[in-house]
């Protein structure tokens, strides 16, 4: 068995030094290139993250596998463990130059999160959560957002996976709804900051639809500790698993007392 006390302290400070890292680099000239075929982009910088992370990971734990955002599988592979790296979650962002992006980090075993962790390098804050053990922040206080509904309707977070294509129609009737009945829609090209945000209180809910499975389960996780829970989008049960089809990671999180308000939103 994994001490996950120890790989708690190993993610974070690995995620704190890359963030680093990152807060450094982002106060020069960042090289920028087109990944894929959408329209998407890496930096100089998810790569120095990344490479980071990596060693630390490897180092602490050699038998382990890692599915990193651009290297892919790397380590062993024994299959019960797998570490999740995102290096930089927000890289669009950062390639205009907004101050939005963290570091995420999640240890799973048999495909299931069992560790996340979130750091943000803009506001020095790290976030973390353990199974069963709850979610806490950078000072170790609990995170446990509080029930606050508004008569303007909820504050929301919306997130899809690089795959998800414009017409989609799903994702245009999602989207719709939410317009429709939320009092703002939050779209932070960076899905970990706004589980983040979900899990601290500061927004009410989050859709995801065909969420990308690096950076999904350090997230969820947090969030669930923190005492969010997570449906999906018929309002069975979700797991935050990182190795099912696309379709199984779409989703609708917000407080227990707020989900089934949410739900009926996003009915299809």
């Amino acid at each position: 068995m994994v001490d996950l006390d120890h790989a708690r302290t190993v993610a974070v400070e690995a995620a704190e030094a890359a963030g680093a890292l990152l807060r450094d680099g982002t106060r020069g000239v960042v090289g920028i290139r087109t990944k894929g075929d959408a329209g998407d982009v890496v930096t100089d910088l998810d790569l120095a993250s990344e490479k980071l992370l990596l060693e630390r990971i490897l180092t602490a734990y050699p038998s382990h596998s890692v599915i990193a955002e651009e290297s892919g599988l790397v380590g062993g592979a024994d299959g019960e463990w797998t570490w999740l790296v995102d290096p930089l979650d927000g890289t669009n962002n950062v390639a205009i130059g907004l101050p939005a992006y963290v570091v995420g980090v999640a240890l799973c075993r048999g495909g299931r999160p069992v560790l996340g962790v979130v750091h943000d390098p803009v506001a020095a804050q790290t976030w973390s959560a353990i199974r069963g053990r709850g979610a806490t922040g950078s000072s170790g206080a609990r995170l446990a957002p509080p029930y606050l509904p508004s008569p303007y309707g909820p504050l929301l977070a919306w997130t899809q996976g690089y795959g998800v294509a414009r017409n989609d129609p799903t994702t245009r009737a999602l989207k719709t709804a939410l317009e429709l009945n939320a009092r703002r829609v939050l779209q932070l090209w960076a899905p970990l900051l706004s589980w983040a945000m979900l899990a601290r209180g500061d927004i009410d809910g989050i859709v995801g639809y065909r969420a990308e499975a690096v950076d999904l389960p350090a997230g969820a996780l947090l969030a669930r500790e923190a005492g969010i829970e997570i449906r999906a989008l018929d309002g069975g049960p979700f797991e935050e698993c990182f190795d099912g089809p696309a379709e199984d990671r779409s989703f609708v999180a917000a407080h227990p007392r707020a989900i089934a308000g949410l739900l009926s939103v996003v009915g299809l």
